[in-house]
């Protein structure tokens, strides 16, 4: 169908499908681009693009990525490469609102690389809209981990292909779908709300934004579905006789048609807007996922059992666990949700580990949803310590692709290039909350020569741990490994239980 007019309103929903990196420092190949031009005030598409792209080096291809999406080497050997498409990519993309889910984390930065690649400068979009953050922060955990499969379980919609035209067209019908459902809840009475069919953790109402909260958050905001009738909104009954003060979604509607007013970014802006409801959520969300601080779907107060105290035969040491005998296995988790445990002799592995010299110390620089910081610290880790980590990274991840996981595998060990002979690792201090007080997870000693003391902290205090973890301090750990996959982004943490650190 053909686009007329120059104001670029189309909102693209695009997706890539990319290989899959196996080794430290290898990037991301474009294998295939998909994308729709959706007309922003009725949620219709309009145009559709999709294409598969010969990456410049087809070993990067491998079995790893084939089971991701299907893609293989002979599926791509003759289509064209991403300079190929690059002018057709760029006219669906640039200067128009670009949308889809976790593109802010994924697949923007994809497009940015592959024209970097090739010396051509990228499409720059009007506005962002991230359904993965958008979704979480106003539908709730309600579909499990919020990914595009879940999604689609939740509402019936069917298996995800992890083929770019297919998801880009699965994403549009979920958000219309959460869009519906919100806008359903909104419309309740309390009693009904309260009592019926509506979600024990569902987000039925918002706190109202001022106009300018609103100018920034528009866009992420989609019209129910078409089997809703929404011309009889005004209609229904409502809490306080006004939609709009409760739910956003309203607020944006023409009234009698149920079109979506979408006050467009201005294009002259210095920096692309990112639509999300609220940036300080994005915010949020960008800094729980940046570089090592990956977190699972619930926070580390809900995932330690803070009341047990450590004892060293809970642990075992690296060079007494037999590699053979470490396995993977699948257990139920959170809200019909499952996650990966791994285990040693069937027996879930904690490890043990003396002497370990900290490399970098105390990093605070990531909070929770809670606000409480996510403290954890780097050490070095010895070639023992790297042989049972770099197996059970092989064994998590495989059975992570084999349960239809897409997301991206972070490596549990740090190997930075230029210094792959000084192997690091890093250890996660959580918190528990106990009514208003708030307090480390981890229990923590100090030994010198004569004894070994356990600390009490007087109060929540990093600068209390700083000095106790400088760099070049020598600790003893005992701690757990903790299975993510959370946004996009899946590994192991390492979870301090036993902190022991020696006086020199």
């Amino acid at each position: 169908m053909a686009i007329t007019g120059d104001d670029r309103s189309e909102i693209a929903f695009f997706d890539v499908e990319t290989t899959v990196p196996t080794r430290t420092g290898q990037g991301h190949a474009i294998l295939e681009f998909g994308a729709i031009l959706v007309c922003p005030r009725k949620l219709v598409e309009l145009r559709s693009y999709s294409t598969l792209v010969r990456p410049a080096d087809l070993s990067h291809i491998t079995s790893l990525s084939v089971r991701c999406n299907g893609i293989t080497k002979d599926a791509v050997v003759s289509a064209p490469t991403f300079a190929d498409i690059a002018d057709a990519v760029y006219d669906l993309l640039h200067g128009r609102i670009w949308a889809g889910h976790n593109i802010l984390r994924f697949d923007c930065a994809r497009i940015r690389e592959a024209y970097a690649e090739i010396n051509k400068p990228a499409p720059e979009p009007k506005g962002t809209i991230d359904s993965l953050a958008l979704l979480t922060q106003k539908f709730g955990r309600r579909a499990g981990d919020m990914k595009m499969a879940s999604l689609a379980t939740y509402f019936g919609l069917g298996q995800q292909t992890h083929r770019s035209l297919d998801d880009v067209r699965m994403n549009l019908e979920v958000v219309k779908y959460c869009a519906t459902v919100l806008f359903l809840e909104s419309s309740l009475p309390d009693i009904l709300t309260e009592n019926s069919w509506v979600s024990p953790n569902a987000t039925t109402r918002s706190r109202r934004y001022g106009k300018g909260s609103i100018e920034k958050t528009a866009h992420n905001e989609s019209t129910p579905s078409s089997s809703v009738n929404i011309e009889n909104h005004s209609k229904l009954p409502t809490p306080h006789n006004t939609i709009e003060e409760n739910h956003p979604i309203l607020s944006l509607m023409t009234p009698n048609t149920g079109e979506l007013n979408l006050p467009l970014v201005e294009p002259n802006s210095a920096q692309p807007q990112s639509l999300d409801l609220t940036m300080l959520a994005v915010e949020l969300e960008k800094k729980n996922l940046s570089g090592d601080n990956m977190e699972e779907e619930k926070s580390d107060s809900t995932s330690v059992e803070s009341s047990t105290v450590v004892g060293s035969n809970d642990f075992l040491e690296p060079d007494y666990i037999s590699i053979p005998s470490i396995s993977a296995t699948l257990v139920p988790f959170y809200r019909g949700t499952q996650k990966i445990q791994i285990l040693h002799q069937n027996v879930p592995l904690q490890l043990q580990c003396v002497h370990l010299n900290v490399r970098f110390g105390i990093s605070a620089k990531f909070t929770d949803h809670a606000g409480r910081p996510r403290l954890n610290f780097v050490v070095d880790a010895s070639p023992s310590l790297c042989k049972v980590l770099d197996a059970t990274d092989s064994l998590a991840q495989k059975l992570s692709v084999d349960s239809g996981s897409s997301s991206e595998w972070r490596p549990v060990v740090t190997r930075k290039p230029g210094f792959f002979n000084s192997p690091t690792v890093r250890l996660h201090l959580p918190t528990v909350t106990d009514g208003e007080i708030t307090r480390w997870a981890t229990e923590i000693y100090q030994k010198d020569s004569s004894a070994t003391q356990k600390l009490v902290f007087s109060r929540f205090d990093v600068i209390e741990l700083e000095n106790l973890f400088a760099p070049g301090n020598i600790v003893d750990a005992c701690f757990s490994l903790d299975v993510y996959d959370y946004q996009q982004n899946a590994g192991i943490r390492l979870v301090a239980k036993k902190l022991t650190v020696h006086l020199s």
